[in-house]
């Protein structure tokens, strides 16, 4: 097939701008593989997850059905931590949740001196996550463990701590259809969506460094019971970064 038949019948089964997504670097397809697609796209899967690749702060990302795909609202989190980065100083930073990998290579990537640690529950979203290290080079930077929010132990500490955990309440009809095609585990929570920043507040305290700060991705409407939770836990409340759109998207603490 040539490339205008294979746009067309993309572009009937997902809109133009899906069409070009999937053929900017896919010049040849073969007739199945163009029908395939148009058929998961006719399923609402999204691009990313038929292509296995999603862009995220000017990095291509290798992704699948076993982890989250890297999303722009999550790029608020990195600028908050590398505003708060003098280029001169050694760091080290701990991603709990990890998933693609995305935020922690991305940070190692535009802060010079930095180490990182990378946990995840899911040991498949940890494949995700050492190709991800491995494309961008970043084996001496980042190690990946098997480790949860509420029970991963280190004998390091930290001097930041990023996480953007489940926070997604169970029936919440805000969830767009793409989301069905999410693993579960990387979206929804107990507790209102809350339980695993209840887990992050305790568990964190013993990974870090006295003045360490942490960084959390939250939900719409979430800001001040996560707040809450946080100083209960001897946290103190820092400041919101608010994303594109305006919406309160990172809470940032010290302890």
């Amino acid at each position: 097939m040539n490339i205008n038949q294979v746009f067309t019948i993309l572009e009937s089964a997902g809109g133009v701008r899906t069409a070009r997504i999937i053929t900017e670097n896919r010049k040849k397809l073969s007739f199945l593989r163009t029908f395939w697609y148009a058929y998961q796209l006719k399923r609402g899967v999204p691009v990313a997850k038929i292509i296995h690749s999603k862009w995220f702060y000017g990095l291509e990302f290798y992704t699948n059905r076993h982890t989250l795909d890297p999303r722009p609202d999550t790029e608020t989190l990195v600028e908050a931590v590398i505003k708060d980065c003098p280029t001169n100083d050694t760091r080290s930073i701990l991603d709990m949740g990890t998933g693609t990998g995305c935020i922690i290579c991305a940070l190692c990537k535009n802060i010079p001196n930095t180490k990182g640690v990378a946990i995840d529950k899911s040991r498949t979203a940890l494949q995700v996550a050492k190709k991800n290290v491995k494309k961008f080079g970043l084996q001496n930077e980042i190690k990946l463990k098997h480790g949860d929010f509420a029970n991963f132990k280190s004998n390091e500490k930290f001097d930041i701590i990023v996480s953007n955990p489940p926070y997604i309440k169970y029936g919440d009809v805000r969830v767009n259809d793409g989301a069905k095609f999410d693993p579960k585990i990387a979206l929804y929570a107990d507790n209102d969506g809350l339980m695993a920043f209840e887990e992050i507040a305790k568990n964190a305290k013993t990974l870090i460094k006295p003045n360490g700060k942490i960084y959390l991705e939250i939900g719409v409407g979430q800001s001040s019971n996560v707040i809450k939770i946080f100083e209960f836990f001897g946290w103190h409340f820092e400041r919101i970064e608010k994303d594109l759109s305006g919406i309160n998207r990172v809470v940032v603490f010290n302890h």
